[in-house]
């Protein structure tokens, strides 16, 4: 039999602490902000499992925080056997087999887990942010964090949050029709005190070292085209030209995100027998068009009309 006193204090406290516990629960933009931080600042490392376009890959990976610096790491666990690297937004390839090593200065993707952006509040009117269910991946508690976009531009997102340390167990990515285009999974995950970064090829001849093309970095402006009509949410990330091996021609590239989904846009020299219009490569969608004597080409993990929308949203100055 409960204490009468006991009785009394839960009649009039129970409530008090409902209401505090309710205030102290996070809501969907703060579990996203809470993953952010520790996707950057923790040391952990686990196997994922990648599954896009109908091929499953499994991957060692491993996130390193040393003195800022930041290193993440992806070591291939079937055909081909490689390792790739991100080291101070520049990542590296090195392919067993070859002993190649590729770089590349301008990587599109932040992250090699998932793309995030600097401020989810700025996104507020492109993407509804909510909470789901609770449930278990890599044998961690995990809350569902819902992102979906309030247009016809971008896909919808689930997240599976680790409750104890706030890093991603899982993540899929839907078409329009609902469906899963993309979906990446922990099998495992550890936390550790300290992870030790590696340098990039140091096993490796220099002369296996190849850089992807020659790139230089130039102000949007310099592109000689303007772009109009870009959906809501989506700012230009970087301007690059490159230069093509074995040729005087040259190809820009521009990047384009809202954060969570990238569009590449590349002007190059008009080719004969290339196909204009969409184009369908599983996740990724394209849609190519001609100025001129100039092909322009939009591209990404976006649904048609987004492509479509920016491509044709170019006109010369």
């Amino acid at each position: 039999m409960i204490n009468p006193m006991l009785r009394l204090l839960l009649v009039f406290f129970l409530p008090v602490l409902c209401v505090l516990a309710d205030e102290q629960e996070l809501n969907a933009e703060q579990w996203l902000e809470k993953m952010s931080q520790s996707m950057k600042t923790l040391n952990y490392q686990g196997t994922v499992a990648f599954f896009k376009n109908g091929r499953l890959d499994t991957m060692k990976y491993s996130h390193s925080k040393n003195q800022g610096l930041e290193q993440e790491r992806l070591l291939s666990l079937n055909s081909p056997m490689r390792e790739v690297i991100r080291d101070a937004g520049t990542v590296s390839c090195v392919f067993d087999e070859s002993k190649k090593n590729i770089v590349n200065h301008q990587p599109v993707s932040q992250s090699f887990i998932i793309d995030l952006p600097i401020d989810f509040s700025a996104l507020n009117t492109v993407y509804q942010y909510t909470l789901g269910a609770e449930e278990s991946v890599a044998m961690r508690f995990s809350r569902i964090v819902n992102i979906k976009p309030t247009d016809q531009y971008r896909y919808t997102r689930k997240i599976w949050i680790d409750n104890e340390h706030f890093l991603p167990l899982k993540v899929e990515v839907y078409n329009l029709a609902g469906e899963i285009l993309e979906q990446l999974v922990y099998t495992e995950l550890q936390l550790v005190d300290k992870l030790d970064t590696v340098k990039v090829g140091q096993h490796l001849d220099k002369s296996s070292i190849k850089q992807i093309h020659s790139i230089e970095t130039l102000p949007v402006e310099e592109m000689g085209f303007v772009l109009k009509d870009l959906p809501a949410g989506f700012e230009v990330v970087f301007f690059t030209r490159m230069e093509i091996d074995n040729s005087d021609q040259t190809v820009d590239h521009l990047l384009l995100s809202d954060g969570f989904s990238s569009v590449s846009v590349y002007r190059e020299a008009l080719s004969e027998g290339v196909q204009m219009g969409v184009q369908d490569f599983g996740s990724v969608n394209s849609f190519t068009r001609a100025i001129n004597n100039d092909q322009i080409t939009a591209m990404g993990d976006v649904p048609v009309k987004t492509v479509q929308v920016i491509a044709q949203g170019f006109t010369q100055q």
